[in-house]
């Protein structure tokens, strides 16, 4: 909030026992009570509304590009619990060595060689074995391992879809507070003007009225206004380093280049048109939209479908496998006697069905109790979640009550200073006012003047804040109800 001070020396000096040296004062007392900042324009100047920077940061923040990686990685878990539906075990396995040749010094005929005691391996004449074995497994009835391991990995990606959206929203109430602050800055800088010669003309005033020997003026108002002028100075330094810091938290914000400048589109600082509804349906609007609650219902999901694939290791798994081998080496010869056979030569195929069931029931039982109370964990946090957002809703609700009233009320007071202010000029210039009255209306209507942009800007801060309280902020800002 700006304080709007005025030095007591400027207050008690015998300036203001003439009109002009009154007007004077006034004036140096309202360039010490109000910032003034200077504009840089060595760089390019973008104008953005509040929309264009949340989308902007919505687009461009890393923050969302991390979440982004991490809801592919649940689709891509997902896409593997689905895959594991169908042969779950394909595989194809190739093996490739050096193998002996065969000496049949009868000369049998080579589909007999298993009938003559002297056919031997042949050591001294090497070939190439090679082997491919391809193997399959298919579940066929499982007791919903399969289906809640796809249920789970589904709720996972519902998961991280809620925590994207959260993230969204957190990005956006951060850009557009960083925006808003960056409108107050501009408003004050709008409201001070050309206040650095505004102070070079009252000190040439000041002199001049000295040079002439104007009564009631002396060297002590000069002094003051040196003094004042620091005074300036330093409010100068001061806004315009916080307006520099607002330009740059918005443009870090957006990942814009540092050579570009930030400058808000709008021309004043205006509240948010935005009609408050019942305090009701925003916590309604928050239970269905929030995506923390989102999150935590996918999550029970998720923790229930786990349990029932603990449970599913109780019963017994029905499947269906086989496997097929081909064996070649050279100077090796099939033999077609089924009990008899060469290992470096021939092929073979088994399939079947069978049953798998895990024995350890004990520790089956302590993985389903596991499941469970990872299920009561998430239950309970969701229902302190509910409490909790309820309880952040209505916080917000009476925020943007007590920042709507604060605007009125100060509005309400500007109004007030002006006709009080506009009452004691009058009357000074009649010879009917007092001095002091008329110092302290014109220091009222100054600082109202300043603290309005603020209660403005807080206003608008509070709205945000609510909206983003029922999960609904990047959805009215996208939809363009939320402008400027």
């Amino acid at each position: 909030m700006l304080v709007v001070c005025t030095p007591p020396s400027i207050i008690e000096s015998d300036a203001f026992l003439n009109p002009t040296a009154l007007r004077l004062s006034l004036l140096l007392a309202s360039l010490a009570a109000v910032p003034a900042v200077a504009q840089d324009h060595a760089r390019d100047t973008l104008k953005v509304t509040a929309q264009d920077a949340v989308l902007r940061a919505l687009e461009a923040s890393p923050e969302m590009s991390e979440r982004a990686a991490n809801e592919n990685y649940a689709v891509a878990r997902m896409d593997l619990a689905r895959a594991s539906r169908f042969l779950t075990d394909f595989t194809v396995t190739t093996a490739h060595a050096p193998a002996p040749g065969v000496t049949n010094p009868n000369d049998v005929p080579t589909d007999q060689l298993y009938l003559d005691p002297a056919v031997r391996n042949d050591w001294n004449s090497f070939h190439l074995f090679n082997r491919v074995e391809a193997k399959l497994l298919q579940p066929l009835y499982t007791w919903g391992e399969l289906s809640g391991s796809i249920r789970a990995a589904g709720a996972g990606v519902a998961v991280e879809e809620a925590t994207t959206a959260g993230k969204a929203e957190e990005v956006a109430a951060r850009t557009a507070g960083l925006y808003y602050d960056l409108v107050l800055a501009d408003a004050l800088e709008r409201l001070t003007g050309e206040a650095g010669s505004i102070v070079d003309r009252a000190k040439r005033e000041i002199r001049r009225l000295l040079d002439e020997g104007e009564e009631g003026v002396d060297d002590a108002d000069l002094f003051q206004v040196l003094i004042t002028e620091q005074e300036f100075n330093r409010r100068v330094v001061e806004v315009r380093e916080k307006l520099a810091t607002a330009r740059t938290a918005l443009r870090r914000q957006l990942f814009f280049a540092d050579s570009l400048t930030l400058s808000p589109a709008a021309e004043s600082l205006e509240m948010i048109p935005f009609q408050l509804d019942s305090l009701t349906n925003y916590q309604a609007m928050a239970l269905s939209n929030r995506p923390e609650l989102q999150k935590g219902r996918a999550g029970l999901t998720a923790r229930s479908a786990l349990v029932s694939v603990a449970r599913s290791g109780l019963y017994p798994k029905l499947f269906a496998g086989a496997s097929y081998s081909y064996r070649y080496t050279p100077d090796r010869y099939r033999q077609p006697n089924p009990y008899i056979g060469d290992k470096l030569r021939g092929q073979s195929l088994e399939a079947g069905i069978g049953v798998r069931q895990n024995l350890n029931f004990a520790q089956t039982k302590a993985k389903i109790r596991q499941a469970e109370a990872e299920r009561d964990e998430v239950e309970f946090q969701l229902d302190a979640g509910r409490q909790l957002v309820l309880f952040e809703v209505e916080q917000a609700y009476r925020q943007v009550r007590i920042a709507s009233a604060a605007v009125e009320a100060q509005e309400e007071a500007l109004r007030i200073s002006r006709e009080w202010l506009q009452t004691e000029s009058i009357n000074f210039d009649l010879d009917l006012g007092d001095t002091e009255n008329l110092v302290k209306a014109v220091q009222a209507n100054l600082g109202l003047q300043a603290t309005r942009h603020q209660t403005v800007r807080d206003y608008n801060v509070a709205v945000i804040q609510l909206l983003k309280s029922t999960g609904t902020l990047v959805s009215a800002i996208r939809g363009g109800t939320l402008v400027d």
